[in-house]
């Protein structure tokens, strides 16, 4: 079933990421609900004290996190000043997870989409979002939610994306 969360702006701010690197590392995760504003404002309290100790190697990270539109949680991390290694990439999934289980969300639903209609972000599973595109509710204008940016310059260039462009279209 989609739901709906009305946009208070389109793009995530991730200010603290002024001074990062534009290939800086961007990891986005989709929440399986809307978090309330409590529990996003939890969350983002969280995730600053997480990116605040990250480390790779014993070595501090450049990072920073955001909670969009109380659905997404967005990561980066800068690696001019030190990478994100597999195991500090493991460290992200798992406090994910951790967040994930005392919120009751599910961040690692991969099958599940976004995309802006009328100043409103809508979400569906695969199957929902195919019967959306057949029913023409979805046309190669709707702006996608790009969530497989893989960095800033990405994320600031391509979070949203026609349809006729987005990876969305290949899965249909």
């Amino acid at each position: 079933m989609d739901t709906q969360t009305k946009l208070t702006t389109l793009r995530p701010a991730l200010a603290a990421v002024d001074g990062f690197a534009p290939d800086s590392r961007v990891w986005i995760y989709l929440a399986d609900r809307p978090l309330s504003d409590q529990e996003a404002a939890g969350a983002q309290e969280s995730l600053n004290t997480f990116v605040r100790q990250w480390t790779a190697h014993n070595q501090a990270l450049k990072a920073a996190a955001e909670v969009f539109q109380r659905q997404f949680i967005l990561l980066m991390v800068d690696d001019t000043q030190a990478g994100a290694s597999g195991c500090s990439i493991d460290k992200s999934v798992h406090f994910l997870e951790q967040l994930g289980l005392r919120l009751g969300v599910d961040f690692f639903e991969r099958m599940r989409f976004a995309w802006v209609k009328e100043n409103t972000l809508q979400f569906a599973s695969r199957d929902d979002l195919h019967r959306q595109v057949r029913a023409k509710e979805i046309a190669d204008d709707t702006l996608m939610i790009n969530t497989m940016v893989q960095n800033k310059r990405e994320l600031a260039e391509n979070w949203l994306m026609p349809f006729a462009r987005s990876w969305h279209r290949r899965l249909l």
